[in-house]
């Protein structure tokens, strides 16, 4: 396995351009089993996830063409229904498949997915919206059954807004007869970007990022040419490591008003932060303040994909912060290493505590899952003197040439 090794304390300065996001790529790539026809999306990045959901879908019978950094799906010869444990186990995403092949085909046999290890995930809400729209669904040794069958309710209502039971049945709701409303659906800018290409592809979705979401069946999806919305987190995980690093960066490719709430907060720690359309430029203070308290919530509040790089953030700012993690019990898996690194944090349950400290110190950690594996890289590019990061097959799932985007911008940082 690769490890990252980095010598800190370097100003980070410049310009970078951000990815297309995972997390609407995820989505998108799913949709399309449902199109027969070619689906070209531009310039994808070579996540880790999307290379296993690729995988997927060429397992299930779509032809895959790389052009450069042009990704051409064409799912027209579809046939298969299942996904095998060994295909599913490396990537969360594999349960987003679920809806669209029982929408294409109308049976599947969907193993449960894998993923980053930071808490139960469960799928109940999406195998209740499935059950809800006519679908027999049955659960048995370790593989979830599904049958397309006649429809039962035209209105699902979602006790929680969770974001991948939303996408689930808004895509199988694509392909079925009549009208589907979804109530308190998840309202994250992926849900507007996955509406946004079905529809382009033939669909009819309304209301996308608000309180109801209207579906009308239509028979087929065709294909189509598309850009995947820029990364908000990949976008946020940059201006968070500028603020830690006295730093001048200027993010392009990115959408301001997808962080809004991080912005905010990265302003009280006295950051000055200029936002105009497709650019973010950041200054950063040479001693941050603490940013008080945050909750992650769902869309548009704190995502919870941020906090742990904001806090390694608040190890070295001045004072106390404290951070409330209400979607993932084990989110704070990664602070046992920050600690080696000679931060102040407790810990308990949901909330953690930090002392911002004058420096840290590197040392050999271990990324645990993929966002707290960034922040373990934000805190060795701040840290006084060598830190070693394994594990890091983990970070890429999620962060494409990270260490390169991080070098151009001043960082020393290599791969070993």
């Amino acid at each position: 396995m690769d490890k990252f090794f980095i010598n800190g304390q370097n100003r980070l300065v410049g310009e970078v351009k951000m990815d297309c996001a995972k997390n609407a790529l995820l989505p998108i790539l799913a949709g399309s089993i449902m199109v027969e026809g070619e689906v070209l999306l531009k310039n994808v990045p070579l996540y880790k996830d999307v290379l296993a959901m690729i995988e997927i879908l060429k397992n299930l019978g779509a032809k895959i063409i790389w052009q450069g950094k042009n990704l051409f799906i064409d799912s027209t010869n579809i046939h298969k229904c299942e996904i095998s444990h060994e295909l599913a186990s490396p990537v969360r995403s594999s349960i987003f498949t679920l809806g669209p092949i029982l929408a294409r085909i109308g049976k599947a046999k969907v193993a449960y997915p894998g993923g980053c290890n930071i808490g139960l995930r469960p799928i109940d809400l999406h195998l209740q919206g499935l059950r809800d729209l006519g679908c027999k669904i049955n659960e048995k040794n370790g593989y979830i059954y599904g049958q397309k069958e006649k429809r039962i309710k035209h209105d699902i209502s979602l006790k929680f807004p969770s974001v991948g039971a939303t996408e689930n049945i808004m895509m199988f709701a694509t392909l079925f007869d009549g009208e589907t409303r979804i109530y308190n659906p998840a309202k994250e800018p992926e849900i507007v970007d996955l509406a946004k290409f079905l529809n382009k592809c033939g669909a009819k979705i309304k209301g996308a990022g608000s309180d109801l979401i209207v579906i009308n069946g239509v028979k087929k999806l065709h294909g189509v040419n598309y850009k995947v919305i820029y990364d908000r987190i990949e976008c946020g995980t940059f201006l968070i490591a500028g603020a830690m690093n006295g730093g001048e960066l200027v993010l392009k490719n990115c959408d301001f008003t997808h962080n809004l709430v991080l912005i905010e907060k990265l302003r009280s720690c006295g950051c000055k932060i200029y936002c105009e359309k497709g650019k973010i430029n950041i200054i950063a203070p040479k001693k941050l303040k603490s940013f008080g308290e945050i909750e992650t919530e769902v869309y548009p509040g704190f995502p919870t994909d941020l906090q742990s790089q904001m806090v390694t953030l608040a190890t070295i700012s001045k004072g106390r912060s404290l951070i409330f993690e209400n979607l993932f019990e084990s989110r704070f898996n990664y602070v046992a290493e920050l600690l080696k690194m000679g931060c102040d944090i407790k810990f308990k349950s949901s909330v953690c505590v930090v002392n911002g400290k004058d420096n840290l110190y590197g040392a050999d950690v271990s990324a645990t899952d993929l966002r707290g594996g960034a922040s373990l890289v934000l805190a060795g590019l701040v840290a006084e003197g060598y830190t070693t990061i394994s594990n890091v097959n983990l970070i890429e799932r999620g962060y494409f040439d990270f260490d390169k985007k991080l070098k151009k911008l001043g960082a020393d940082i290599k791969r070993i």
